[in-house]
C-alpha cells in the first residue's frame, strides 16, 4: 500500500504544495528587507492571539490569531516606520510583550493544552476544508504578489525613491505584513510557533547564496521550499518523526550545501 493511500498524508500533501510556494515567495522580500525578527515575532504573537481567543470564548483559535497578528504588524510597521528607535529594539520588545502577555493570560485561563500543541504543529492533522482556506489565501497572495511585485522590490531596495515614483509606500508595506500575518498565522497549526519562521526564512537564504539575479532568486527560494517541503513529508513519515522539524532540517541541509557551493565560487 502506498502512503498516499492514506487520506491524512494526501491532504498533508495538499497543504505542503500550496504552503511552501508561499513561504518561498514571502521569504525572498523577508529576507531583502531585513525583515527575520519581525517574522520571529509574528509567530511569537500566536501566544496572545489563542490566549485572547481562549479568554474572549473564541472557539476559533485560528480566527482570534490572525485578528491579533493583523494588528500586531500593523502597529509594529508603523512604530517601526517612526524610527524612534532601532528596527531589532522594537522587534524585541514587541516578541516579548507577545510571550509575556500571551503566558499571563494562559495562566490566568489555567489551559495549557491547545498552546503545546501549537508549539511544534502536526501537518498530519490538517482537514480538507482548512486546505480549501488555504488555497483562496494562497490565490490572494498570488495576486497580489503579481500586480505589486516591482512596488515591493522597489521598496526593498530604496524606499524613499520609491515614495518619490509615487508608490504608496505605507499601504504596500501594510497589506504585506497582513497577508505575511495571515499566512504564518494560518499555518502554525500545522508547522509549529517554534519552527515557522526557520520555513520563511531558510529556503530564500539559501536560493540567495547561489542567485545571481533576482529572477533565479525568486525561483531557487520557491524550489527549495517545495523540495524541503516534501522531502521532509516523506522522511518524517518513514522515520516515524514530527514532520515539521524534518522538514526545517532538510532546509538547513539546502542552505549548509548552498553556502559551502557560494565560498567555493568567491574563493
Amino acid at each position: 500500500m502506498s502512503i498516499l493511500d492514506y487520506e491524512f498524508m494526501r491532504n498533508a500533501l495538499f497543504a505542503i504544495i500550496i504552503i511552501t510556494p508561499l513561504f518561498g515567495l514571502i521569504g525572498t522580500m523577508i529576507v531583502n528587507n531585513k525583515m527575520a525578527f519581525f517574522s520571529d515575532a509574528l509567530g511569537h504573537s500566536a501566544y496572545t492571539g489563542i490566549a485572547l481567543g481562549m479568554l474572549l470564548g473564541i472557539s476559533n483559535s485560528t480566527l482570534s490569531m490572525i485578528v491579533f497578528a493583523i494588528i500586531f504588524a500593523v502597529l509594529l510597521n508603523r512604530i517601526n516606520a517612526s524610527r524612534i528607535a532601532s528596527k531589532d529594539t522594537i522587534i524585541s520588545v514587541f516578541s516579548s510583550t507577545a510571550i509575556a502577555l500571551g503566558l499571563v493570560i494562559l495562566t490566568r485561563t489555567g489551559n495549557y493544552t491547545e498552546i503545546s500543541s501549537y508549539l511544534v504543529g502536526d501537518i498530519l492533522n490538517i482537514l480538507p476544508q482548512e486546505i480549501i482556506y488555504l488555497l483562496i489565501t494562497a490565490v490572494v497572495v498570488l495576486v497580489f504578489w503579481i500586480f505589486n511585485f516591482n512596488k515591493l522590490l522597489g521598496i526593498s531596495v530604496n524606499p524613499t525613491l520609491a515614495k518619490s515614483k509615487g508608490i504608496n509606500v505605507k499601504l504596500i508595506e501594510n497589506i504585506f505584513v497582513i497577508l505575511v500575518a495571515t499566512i504564518v498565522m494560518m499555518s502554525i497549526k500545522w508547522v509549529g510557533i517554534l519552527i515557522i519562521n526557520s520555513l520563511l526564512i531558510l529556503p530564500a537564504a539559501a536560493s540567495r547564496n547561489i542567485s545571481k539575479n533576482m529572477r533565479a532568486y525568486h525561483l531557487w527560494s520557491v524550489v527549495f521550499s517545495i523540495g524541503a517541503g516534501l522531502v521532509g513529508l516523506f522522511a518524517s513519515y518513514y522515520l516515524g518523526v514530527s514532520t515539521g522539524p524534518t522538514i526545517v532540517l532538510v532546509s538547513s541541509i539546502i542552505y549548509f550545501i548552498t553556502f559551502a557551493l557560494r565560498k567555493l565560487s568567491i574563493d
